[in-house]
């Protein structure tokens, strides 16, 4: 039961005593006991959200703009109780999230933070630590490159991998075509690209199946979306490595200097896997960078008999895999590994004088000189915890249970006549959609196809707005196509048969489609 704390309404600090006496005429933080009182109302309120998340509609029925007025238009002048704000953070905010730890929320790729992680990431708060240089955080510095280590080892990446923990997979790739533009040669960290007549325009290699973020960086960059050449796909939405060598070619010739290939174990839409260590061969022979973004799958790895699809990765120069989606760490924490930390730190490493340590000696790392930022998160302790706490053997157990629940689903899809399987299922997502089998024969017809697409559409949004499941969905082969992401810790097996069955209940439920 979440513990009482006064919930009055506040007007003034005169006279009141359910504030904290540092409130009503202090100097300094909240008072320690108070402090304690305020926690421990918070965590059995977590607890509680927790255990009764099932319970919950996964995303609100609400429409956009309908929330603000709900909160205060003007910021308060007079300090107001714990209790109360507590109570308000329960009447305003649970009922209108989306709920990611629900474990029918299957949309995206769910971020299910587990409860030793969320432990650490109170610890983390508490200690307020900046690991952006080893003597701002020691112990936050070198548990950063434990944690990093530790990873690398239960992927199996040899010994000359190292890296750091950023925010997103967004920014990890980000940090790794940095390194590759500076290793390129033309010293873009110190000189810049633009107005030099001694470089070319530079591109950047990957399937039409990448993420955005690849086209994203290239806009950071300086290379701009026109330096992103996206590759073509086989029939199984993996990269095609004859195009991938005419698409060299071709820009060689033209005078274009290509930089680096980015291959994807886990593909946003359909999870589909390049073929690595083809394209790590064209990236040794043609002197590229080669980064392979496992943001999603990466984990798998630390199953050794599910290596199969990561062959070729330890010949990478930069890998990425997010700890906050299946690996179920809180967002956020992304792992950038690389071979080459002498060039990453090349393009981002500049020191001032105020940043310079002159009274430690020894193997120090300051992070800041890896990325583009000053200030970081302390971001290990929470991975340490939640690592600890599973074990790899829990990890891989939960990982393998996903996979098979994916593999049943998918079954499910395709014993259905009025359903159809989109995509292969290398992992843990499920990309189908519902064609009625008196339609599948007149598909042809684009009046018809537009049809079934647009049944898609209202299928998902009626089971999203039932509450009991949440569905994101894809365009594949340019047809609507549902996804179900089964990666949250807490999804179980009759979770996966509720929504299959309202997903088929809605679909009864449409306009007849003859």
């Amino acid at each position: 039961m979440t513990r009482e704390l006064s919930k009055e309404p506040t007007a003034n600090t005169g006279g009141r005593t359910d504030l904290d006496p540092q409130q009503r005429f202090g100097l300094n933080d909240m008072d320690p006991d108070s402090f304690r009182a305020s926690a421990h109302a918070a965590v059995d309120i977590m607890a509680d959200y927790l255990e009764t998340i099932r319970d919950r509609p996964v995303m609100p029925n609400v429409e956009p703009g309908t929330l603000r007025p709900l909160f205060a238009q003007t910021p308060p002048e007079s300090p107001e109780a714990m209790g109360t704000i507590l109570a308000d953070y329960q009447r305003l905010f649970e009922p209108n999230v989306t709920h990611w730890q629900h474990p029918r929320f299957l949309a995206y790729f769910a971020s299910s933070a587990s409860g030793p992680g969320i432990i650490g990431e109170m610890l983390t708060s508490v200690l307020n630590s900046n690991p952006m240089l080893w003597r701002t955080s020691p112990v936050g510095t070198e548990l950063e490159q434990v944690v990093i280590d530790w990873i690398r080892q239960a992927l199996g990446l040899p010994v000359g991998f190292d890296g750091l923990i950023t925010d997103t997979a967004s920014t990890s790739s980000l940090l790794a075509l940095a390194a590759a533009r500076q290793a390129a040669g033309f010293d873009a960290a110190a000189q810049g690209l633009p107005a030099r007549d001694d470089v070319p325009q530079l591109r950047i290699y990957c399937s039409d199946e990448a993420h955005s973020s690849i086209s994203k960086a290239a806009m950071t960059l300086g290379l701009g979306r026109a330096g992103v050449s996206k590759i073509p796909t086989n029939e199984r939405f993996e990269l095609r490595l004859d195009a991938l060598e005419e698409a060299i070619a071709a820009d060689k010739a033209a005078g274009i200097r290509p930089i680096a290939i980015v291959g994807t174990i886990g593909t946003t839409s359909t999870t589909s896997v390049d073929p690595i260590a083809g394209m790590a061969k064209i990236a040794q022979r043609e002197g590229l960078w080669l980064h392979v973004d496992a943001a999603y799958a990466g984990v798998v790895a630390i199953i050794p008999e599910r290596r199969g699809p990561f062959e070729g990765w330890e010949q990478a120069d930069s890998i990425v895999t997010n700890a906050h989606k299946w690996w179920f760490a809180p967002v956020d924490a992304s792992i950038l590994l690389t071979r080459r930390m002498p060039v990453l730190r090349d393009a981002f490493s500049l020191v001032p004088e105020y940043l310079r340590t002159l009274d430690r000696q020894g193997p120090m790392r300051d992070y800041n000189e890896y990325t583009p930022t000053l200030g970081r998160r302390l971001r290990s302790l929470k991975l340490w915890m939640h690592l600890r706490y599973f074990g790899l053997e829990g990890l891989r157990r939960r990982i393998l249970n996903h996979i098979e629940m994916a593999n049943r689903f998918a079954g499910w899809v395709e014993a259905d006549p009025d359903f159809q399987l989109m995509a292969p299922v290398p992992f843990s997502t499920v990309c189908f959609r519902y064609r009625p089998a008196g339609l599948a024969a007149r598909e042809t017809d684009p009046a018809v196809a537009e049809k079934i697409d647009n049944m898609n559409v209202r299928l998902m949004d009626a089971v999203n707005r039932g509450g009991q499941a949440f569905l994101s969905h894809t365009r594949i082969n340019e047809r609507m196509t549902i996804r179900v992401a089964i990666s949250n810790l807490r999804t179980e097996d009759p979770d996966l048969e509720l929504v299959w069955d309202v997903v088929r209940s809605e679909a009864a439920a449409l306009q007849d489609p003859a």
